[in-house]
Protein backbone atom coordinates (compact mmCIF):
# COMPACT_ATOMS: atom_id res chain seq x y z
CA UNK A 1 0.00 0.00 0.00
CA UNK A 2 1.13 3.67 -0.78
CA UNK A 3 0.43 6.24 1.37
CA UNK A 4 1.01 10.09 1.33
CA UNK A 5 0.92 12.60 4.50
CA UNK A 6 0.13 15.94 5.13
CA UNK A 7 1.55 16.72 8.65
CA UNK A 8 3.86 14.14 9.62
CA UNK A 9 3.47 14.27 13.44
CA UNK A 10 4.41 11.98 15.99
CA UNK A 11 1.21 10.57 15.74
CA UNK A 12 1.81 9.44 12.06
CA UNK A 13 5.50 8.58 12.60
CA UNK A 14 3.89 6.49 14.58
CA UNK A 15 1.24 4.72 12.61
CA UNK A 16 3.74 4.75 9.34
CA UNK A 17 5.49 1.85 11.48
CA UNK A 18 2.82 -0.09 12.54
CA UNK A 19 1.55 0.10 8.98
CA UNK A 20 4.85 -1.34 7.62
CA UNK A 21 4.87 -4.11 10.46
CA UNK A 22 0.94 -5.29 8.80
CA UNK A 23 1.96 -4.38 4.90
CA UNK A 24 5.71 -5.10 4.06
CA UNK A 25 5.10 -3.39 0.92
CA UNK A 26 3.98 -0.37 2.46
CA UNK A 27 5.48 2.59 1.38
CA UNK A 28 4.92 6.37 1.66
CA UNK A 29 5.67 8.35 -1.13
CA UNK A 30 5.68 12.09 -0.01
CA UNK A 31 4.66 14.26 2.57
CA UNK A 32 3.96 17.47 3.50
CA UNK A 33 5.27 19.23 6.57
CA UNK A 34 7.82 22.25 7.39
CA UNK A 35 8.90 20.52 10.54
CA UNK A 36 7.98 16.72 10.17
CA UNK A 37 8.37 15.86 14.15
CA UNK A 38 7.44 12.16 13.01
CA UNK A 39 10.20 11.99 10.57
CA UNK A 40 12.71 10.18 13.24
CA UNK A 41 10.44 7.31 14.36
CA UNK A 42 10.36 6.36 10.66
CA UNK A 43 14.14 6.69 10.21
CA UNK A 44 14.70 4.30 13.14
CA UNK A 45 12.38 1.83 11.48
CA UNK A 46 14.03 2.27 8.22
CA UNK A 47 10.96 3.52 6.60
CA UNK A 48 11.69 6.61 3.93
CA UNK A 49 9.41 9.48 4.29
CA UNK A 50 9.31 10.10 0.27
CA UNK A 51 9.81 13.14 -1.14
CA UNK A 52 8.82 16.53 0.63
CA UNK A 53 6.51 18.77 -1.24
CA UNK A 54 5.75 22.33 -0.25
CA UNK A 55 2.04 21.97 -0.58
CA UNK A 56 -1.09 19.58 -0.68
CA UNK A 57 -1.71 20.61 -4.14
CA UNK A 58 2.01 20.00 -5.26
CA UNK A 59 2.18 16.44 -3.28
CA UNK A 60 -1.25 15.37 -5.02
CA UNK A 61 -0.56 16.24 -8.22
CA UNK A 62 3.24 14.63 -8.28
CA UNK A 63 2.84 11.12 -7.22
CA UNK A 64 0.69 7.82 -7.14
CA UNK A 65 -1.02 6.55 -3.89
CA UNK A 66 -3.93 4.42 -2.46
CA UNK A 67 -4.51 6.55 0.65
CA UNK A 68 -4.02 10.21 1.65
CA UNK A 69 -3.25 10.37 5.59
CA UNK A 70 -3.79 13.58 7.21
CA UNK A 71 -2.01 14.09 10.64
CA UNK A 72 -2.02 18.16 10.41
CA UNK A 73 -2.56 20.25 13.55
CA UNK A 74 -7.02 20.08 14.07
CA UNK A 75 -7.72 23.47 12.75
CA UNK A 76 -6.00 22.24 9.54
CA UNK A 77 -7.76 19.04 8.88
CA UNK A 78 -11.11 20.44 7.13
CA UNK A 79 -9.35 22.15 4.42
CA UNK A 80 -7.24 19.47 4.09
CA UNK A 81 -9.96 16.78 3.83
CA UNK A 82 -11.27 19.08 1.11
CA UNK A 83 -8.67 19.34 -1.24
CA UNK A 84 -8.21 15.19 -0.87
CA UNK A 85 -12.07 14.78 -1.78
CA UNK A 86 -11.54 17.22 -4.55
CA UNK A 87 -9.26 15.58 -5.88
CA UNK A 88 -10.99 11.67 -5.66
CA UNK A 89 -8.73 10.67 -3.25
CA UNK A 90 -9.10 8.01 -0.14
CA UNK A 91 -8.59 9.83 2.40
CA UNK A 92 -7.66 9.01 6.28
CA UNK A 93 -7.96 11.94 8.79
CA UNK A 94 -6.56 11.81 12.47
CA UNK A 95 -9.18 12.50 15.16
CA UNK A 96 -10.79 15.19 16.06
CA UNK A 97 -12.06 15.14 12.61
CA UNK A 98 -12.91 19.12 12.42
CA UNK A 99 -12.81 22.20 15.39
CA UNK A 100 -16.19 23.65 15.41
CA UNK A 101 -19.66 23.13 14.60
CA UNK A 102 -19.86 25.58 12.03
CA UNK A 103 -16.70 23.35 10.63
CA UNK A 104 -18.73 20.02 10.99
CA UNK A 105 -21.49 21.51 8.96
CA UNK A 106 -19.36 22.24 6.33
CA UNK A 107 -17.91 18.57 6.73
CA UNK A 108 -21.26 17.29 6.06
CA UNK A 109 -21.71 19.25 3.10
CA UNK A 110 -18.53 17.87 1.30
CA UNK A 111 -19.40 14.49 2.20
CA UNK A 112 -23.36 15.29 0.56
CA UNK A 113 -20.93 16.20 -2.50
CA UNK A 114 -18.45 13.33 -2.62
CA UNK A 115 -19.50 10.16 -0.36
CA UNK A 116 -18.72 9.72 3.05
CA UNK A 117 -16.95 6.24 2.33
CA UNK A 118 -13.81 7.98 1.02
CA UNK A 119 -13.12 9.59 4.47
CA UNK A 120 -11.93 7.50 7.05
CA UNK A 121 -11.13 8.81 10.54
CA UNK A 122 -8.52 7.48 13.18
CA UNK A 123 -10.79 6.88 16.27
CA UNK A 124 -8.40 4.14 16.64
CA UNK A 125 -10.23 2.98 20.41
CA UNK A 126 -12.98 1.56 18.65
CA UNK A 127 -10.20 -1.16 17.44
CA UNK A 128 -8.92 -1.97 20.77
CA UNK A 129 -10.15 -5.82 22.02
CA UNK A 130 -11.76 -4.42 25.39
CA UNK A 131 -13.90 -2.52 23.11
CA UNK A 132 -14.75 -5.09 20.42
CA UNK A 133 -15.41 -7.50 23.64
CA UNK A 134 -17.53 -4.91 25.54
CA UNK A 135 -19.78 -4.76 22.09
CA UNK A 136 -19.97 -8.32 21.33
CA UNK A 137 -21.27 -8.88 24.96
CA UNK A 138 -23.85 -6.33 23.69
CA UNK A 139 -25.09 -7.94 21.14
CA UNK A 140 -25.31 -11.44 22.77
CA UNK A 141 -27.88 -9.03 24.65
CA UNK A 142 -25.99 -9.67 28.44
CA UNK A 143 -26.91 -5.65 28.88
CA UNK A 144 -30.49 -4.96 27.13
CA UNK A 145 -31.39 -1.68 27.12
CA UNK A 146 -28.83 0.96 28.01
CA UNK A 147 -29.73 2.63 30.67
CA UNK A 148 -26.78 5.29 32.17
CA UNK A 149 -23.34 5.04 31.92
CA UNK A 150 -20.51 6.41 34.36
CA UNK A 151 -17.30 7.28 32.28
CA UNK A 152 -13.94 8.69 32.61
CA UNK A 153 -10.35 10.01 30.87
CA UNK A 154 -7.62 10.48 33.39
CA UNK A 155 -4.18 11.17 32.62
CA UNK A 156 -1.26 11.41 34.46
CA UNK A 157 0.77 14.61 35.26
CA UNK A 158 3.54 14.58 32.84
CA UNK A 159 0.69 14.30 29.95
CA UNK A 160 -1.33 16.75 31.33
CA UNK A 161 1.88 19.11 31.42
CA UNK A 162 2.58 17.75 27.79
CA UNK A 163 -0.97 19.17 26.73
CA UNK A 164 -0.29 22.78 28.67
CA UNK A 165 2.93 22.95 26.96
CA UNK A 166 1.51 21.53 23.39
CA UNK A 167 0.07 23.68 20.30
CA UNK A 168 -2.93 21.65 21.61
CA UNK A 169 -2.89 24.12 25.15
CA UNK A 170 -5.22 26.42 22.29
CA UNK A 171 -8.58 26.33 21.46
CA UNK A 172 -8.31 27.83 18.65
CA UNK A 173 -5.99 25.43 16.93
CA UNK A 174 -6.99 22.01 18.84
CA UNK A 175 -10.75 22.75 19.58
CA UNK A 176 -10.73 22.41 23.02
CA UNK A 177 -9.27 19.28 25.56
CA UNK A 178 -12.74 17.22 25.09
CA UNK A 179 -12.73 17.27 21.56
CA UNK A 180 -8.49 16.81 21.19
CA UNK A 181 -8.45 13.81 23.68
CA UNK A 182 -11.87 12.65 24.65
CA UNK A 183 -13.10 12.37 21.47
CA UNK A 184 -12.40 8.80 21.36
CA UNK A 185 -14.08 7.50 25.06
CA UNK A 186 -17.27 9.73 23.50
CA UNK A 187 -17.50 8.03 20.74
CA UNK A 188 -17.01 4.99 22.08
CA UNK A 189 -20.49 5.43 24.33
CA UNK A 190 -22.11 6.93 21.49
CA UNK A 191 -21.44 3.47 19.96
CA UNK A 192 -22.77 1.83 22.69
CA UNK A 193 -26.26 4.14 23.65
CA UNK A 194 -26.43 3.67 19.76
CA UNK A 195 -28.26 7.21 19.70
CA UNK A 196 -27.60 10.69 19.33
CA UNK A 197 -26.78 12.88 22.28
CA UNK A 198 -29.88 15.35 23.08
CA UNK A 199 -28.61 17.55 25.80
CA UNK A 200 -25.74 18.36 27.70
CA UNK A 201 -24.37 19.90 30.89
CA UNK A 202 -20.57 20.47 31.83
CA UNK A 203 -18.31 22.32 34.82
CA UNK A 204 -14.84 22.52 34.33
CA UNK A 205 -11.38 24.75 34.55
CA UNK A 206 -8.12 24.22 35.25
CA UNK A 207 -6.99 23.81 38.69
CA UNK A 208 -4.14 21.98 38.92
CA UNK A 209 -1.80 23.34 36.39
CA UNK A 210 -1.44 27.05 38.11
CA UNK A 211 1.50 28.92 39.53
CA UNK A 212 0.61 28.22 42.61
CA UNK A 213 1.01 24.56 42.49
CA UNK A 214 4.64 25.08 40.78
CA UNK A 215 6.97 21.86 42.45
CA UNK A 216 9.51 25.42 43.80
CA UNK A 217 12.57 23.98 45.72
CA UNK A 218 10.92 20.33 46.69
CA UNK A 219 13.05 18.69 45.27
CA UNK A 220 11.19 17.31 42.34
CA UNK A 221 12.31 17.10 39.46
CA UNK A 222 10.19 19.75 36.88
CA UNK A 223 12.01 19.17 33.92
CA UNK A 224 12.10 14.94 34.30
CA UNK A 225 8.56 14.54 35.23
CA UNK A 226 6.59 17.56 32.95
CA UNK A 227 9.09 17.54 30.19
CA UNK A 228 8.63 13.53 29.82
CA UNK A 229 6.84 13.85 26.65
CA UNK A 230 7.90 15.64 24.15
CA UNK A 231 5.75 18.56 22.18
CA UNK A 232 6.30 19.72 18.81
CA UNK A 233 4.55 22.61 16.66
CA UNK A 234 4.62 25.82 19.40
CA UNK A 235 6.20 23.58 21.93
CA UNK A 236 6.62 25.86 25.30
CA UNK A 237 8.45 24.88 28.84
CA UNK A 238 5.53 26.35 30.58
CA UNK A 239 3.26 24.07 32.66
CA UNK A 240 1.78 25.75 35.78
CA UNK A 241 2.27 28.90 33.83
CA UNK A 242 0.81 28.09 30.29
CA UNK A 243 -0.82 30.96 28.26
CA UNK A 244 -3.03 28.04 26.58
CA UNK A 245 -7.09 28.60 27.58
CA UNK A 246 -7.30 24.64 27.69
CA UNK A 247 -9.03 23.38 31.45
CA UNK A 248 -7.55 20.79 33.65
CA UNK A 249 -10.67 18.97 34.52
CA UNK A 250 -14.51 18.86 33.36
CA UNK A 251 -17.23 16.84 33.96
CA UNK A 252 -20.65 16.50 31.88
CA UNK A 253 -23.68 15.30 31.84
CA UNK A 254 -25.21 13.95 28.61
CA UNK A 255 -28.88 12.55 27.91
CA UNK A 256 -29.70 10.70 24.81
CA UNK A 257 -32.41 11.04 22.25
CA UNK A 258 -34.07 7.79 23.82
CA UNK A 259 -33.84 8.67 27.32
CA UNK A 260 -29.99 7.27 28.89
CA UNK A 261 -27.94 9.29 30.46
CA UNK A 262 -24.01 9.46 30.84
CA UNK A 263 -21.43 11.11 33.49
CA UNK A 264 -18.05 11.77 31.87
CA UNK A 265 -14.97 12.63 33.76
CA UNK A 266 -11.53 14.40 32.70
CA UNK A 267 -8.78 14.99 34.47
CA UNK A 268 -5.02 16.16 33.50
CA UNK A 269 -3.67 15.42 37.02
CA UNK A 270 -3.90 12.08 37.91
CA UNK A 271 -0.77 10.33 39.46
CA UNK A 272 -2.74 6.61 38.99
CA UNK A 273 -4.47 7.27 35.35
CA UNK A 274 -7.18 5.43 34.79
CA UNK A 275 -9.79 4.67 31.29
CA UNK A 276 -12.91 2.78 32.60
CA UNK A 277 -16.56 3.09 32.38
CA UNK A 278 -19.90 0.92 34.21
CA UNK A 279 -22.27 0.40 31.41
CA UNK A 280 -25.71 -0.29 33.02
CA UNK A 281 -28.35 -2.30 31.43
CA UNK A 282 -31.68 -3.47 31.78
CA UNK A 283 -30.63 -6.85 31.77
CA UNK A 284 -27.09 -6.51 32.95
CA UNK A 285 -23.84 -4.18 33.77
CA UNK A 286 -20.49 -4.39 32.40
CA UNK A 287 -17.79 -2.54 34.30
CA UNK A 288 -14.14 -2.57 32.59
CA UNK A 289 -10.71 -0.23 32.20
CA UNK A 290 -8.38 0.47 29.29
CA UNK A 291 -5.77 1.54 31.32
CA UNK A 292 -6.13 -1.43 33.99
CA UNK A 293 -7.07 -4.09 31.56
CA UNK A 294 -10.52 -5.43 32.31
CA UNK A 295 -13.55 -5.63 31.47
CA UNK A 296 -16.32 -7.57 33.48
CA UNK A 297 -20.26 -8.13 32.91
CA UNK A 298 -22.45 -9.22 35.45
CA UNK A 299 -25.90 -10.46 34.93
CA UNK A 300 -28.49 -8.30 36.59
CA UNK A 301 -30.88 -10.61 37.79
CA UNK A 302 -28.67 -13.11 39.45
CA UNK A 303 -25.51 -11.19 39.82
CA UNK A 304 -23.84 -13.65 37.83
CA UNK A 305 -20.23 -12.66 36.42
CA UNK A 306 -20.96 -13.94 32.72
CA UNK A 307 -18.01 -12.18 31.09
CA UNK A 308 -14.15 -11.81 33.26
CA UNK A 309 -11.68 -10.55 30.17
CA UNK A 310 -8.46 -9.22 31.38
CA UNK A 311 -5.85 -7.45 28.97
CA UNK A 312 -2.27 -6.72 29.01
CA UNK A 313 -1.98 -3.14 30.21
CA UNK A 314 -0.31 -0.96 29.23
CA UNK A 315 -0.22 -3.04 25.96
CA UNK A 316 3.76 -4.05 24.97
CA UNK A 317 2.47 -3.39 21.22
CA UNK A 318 0.72 -0.26 21.27
CA UNK A 319 0.11 3.38 22.18
CA UNK A 320 -3.68 2.60 22.33
CA UNK A 321 -4.26 -0.93 24.34
CA UNK A 322 -3.44 -3.28 21.20
CA UNK A 323 -5.68 -0.57 19.00
CA UNK A 324 -3.22 0.47 16.67
CA UNK A 325 -1.96 -2.66 15.10
CA UNK A 326 -5.68 -3.66 14.63
CA UNK A 327 -6.29 -0.47 12.54
CA UNK A 328 -3.54 -0.30 10.74
CA UNK A 329 -4.85 -4.31 9.76
CA UNK A 330 -8.05 -3.30 9.24
CA UNK A 331 -7.51 0.00 7.26
CA UNK A 332 -5.11 -1.92 5.39
CA UNK A 333 -7.89 -4.13 4.65
CA UNK A 334 -10.18 -1.82 3.57
CA UNK A 335 -7.94 -0.28 1.12
CA UNK A 336 -6.78 -3.47 -0.78
CA UNK A 337 -10.22 -5.71 -0.34
CA UNK A 338 -13.00 -3.35 0.85
CA UNK A 339 -13.61 -4.97 3.71
CA UNK A 340 -15.57 -2.87 6.31
CA UNK A 341 -14.50 -0.77 9.11
CA UNK A 342 -16.05 -0.03 12.82
CA UNK A 343 -15.83 3.22 13.04
CA UNK A 344 -17.01 6.32 10.22
CA UNK A 345 -16.54 9.80 9.37
CA UNK A 346 -20.13 10.12 10.68
CA UNK A 347 -19.47 8.56 14.28
CA UNK A 348 -16.40 11.14 14.03
CA UNK A 349 -18.39 14.19 13.41
CA UNK A 350 -20.86 13.08 15.82
CA UNK A 351 -18.51 12.88 18.95
CA UNK A 352 -17.20 16.02 17.97
CA UNK A 353 -20.48 17.71 18.22
CA UNK A 354 -20.73 16.40 21.57
CA UNK A 355 -17.20 17.27 23.05
CA UNK A 356 -18.06 20.48 21.38
CA UNK A 357 -21.50 20.76 23.19
CA UNK A 358 -19.43 19.95 26.49
CA UNK A 359 -17.34 23.26 26.55
CA UNK A 360 -20.43 25.44 24.94
CA UNK A 361 -22.07 24.31 28.36
CA UNK A 362 -19.13 24.67 30.13
CA UNK A 363 -18.75 28.28 28.98
CA UNK A 364 -22.36 29.55 29.07
CA UNK A 365 -23.53 27.11 32.24
CA UNK A 366 -26.72 26.61 30.69
CA UNK A 367 -27.67 23.22 29.38
CA UNK A 368 -27.31 22.56 25.54
CA UNK A 369 -29.97 21.48 23.58
CA UNK A 370 -28.68 20.00 20.52
CA UNK A 371 -31.79 19.33 18.58
CA UNK A 372 -31.35 22.29 16.05
CA UNK A 373 -27.42 21.23 15.35
CA UNK A 374 -28.69 17.51 13.96
CA UNK A 375 -31.49 19.39 12.09
CA UNK A 376 -29.13 21.21 10.30
CA UNK A 377 -26.38 18.94 9.99
CA UNK A 378 -29.03 16.16 8.53
CA UNK A 379 -29.83 18.94 5.88
CA UNK A 380 -26.47 19.45 5.14
CA UNK A 381 -25.76 15.82 4.89
CA UNK A 382 -28.56 14.19 3.10
CA UNK A 383 -30.51 17.18 1.90
CA UNK A 384 -33.00 16.79 4.30
CA UNK A 385 -33.52 16.44 8.07
CA UNK A 386 -33.83 12.79 9.02
CA UNK A 387 -35.67 11.24 10.98
CA UNK A 388 -34.71 10.86 15.37
CA UNK A 389 -33.16 7.72 15.32
CA UNK A 390 -35.17 6.80 17.77
CA UNK A 391 -38.16 7.28 15.97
Amino acid sequence: MKVAIIGLGFRLGYLGRAFKDIDPDFEIVGYVDPAPAGLPRLTEAGISPGKAYATPEELIASEKFDLLMIGSPNHLHLEHIRIGLEAGLTVFTEKPIVVSIEESYALAALLNTYGHDRLLVGLVLRYSPLYRDLREAQAKGLLGDVVSIEASEHIAPYHGAFFMRDWRRYGRYAGGFMLEKCCHDLDLYNGVVGQRPRFVASFGGRKSFVPGNAPQNSGVNDLEIYHKKPSGWMGSDKVFDSDGDIIDYQTAIVEYEGGASMTFHTNLNVPDEFRRFCVIGSKGMAEGDFVRGFLDVHDAHTSEKRVGNRYQAPSATSHHYGADEQMAADVFAHITTGAALPVSALDAIEAGILALAMDEARASRKVVDLAPVWERYDTLLHGQPLKSKTA
